[in-house]
Order: structure tokens, then sequence, then C-alpha cells
């Protein structure tokens, strides 16, 4: 999709790309210079609450750690 930049340097998001990502009057946009690639990202309104538990797995990482380390000490 295209889009052009106005006078005053706005942009206008197609709906629908809007209304695939949920982007609603006020959100927050993050515009990354990825090196020549604009991006627009959108920002979170509550950044700890919307990433708390995305880290969670199946496999506790401190006991995968703990585990390494009782193995390498086996090889000594």
């Amino acid at each position: 999709m295209n889009v052009t930049v106005s006078q005053k340097g706005w942009v206008v998001i197609p709906a629908i790309l809007r209304k695939k990502y949920g982007l609603k009057p006020g959100a927050h946009l993050h515009v990354v210079d990825y090196g020549g690639v604009l991006a627009l990202v959108p920002g979170f309104q509550d950044p700890v609450h919307e990433g708390a538990g995305m880290l969670q797995g199946e496999d506790s990482l401190t006991a995968e750690i703990v585990e390494e380390h009782r193995k390498e000490r086996e090889r000594e």
C-alpha cells in the first residue's frame, strides 16, 4: 500500500490496516528507523502490564541453568 506524506508531515494509515491492528484514534505509534526503512510500531499503553507473562514457558530457565551447572561439575 502506498501513502502520501502531507505538507504537515502527516500520513494516513489505510482503514484496512487500522482495523487489522486495532488502531483507534489517539493510539500511540513509534516510528523506528531501521537504516533506511521506516516502521510504525504500536506502542503499549501500560508496557509492564502488557508484557507480563510474555516470557512464560513450560520449563523453568532457572532449573535448566542449575542442571547445566550440575552437568559441568560432573564433567570436571
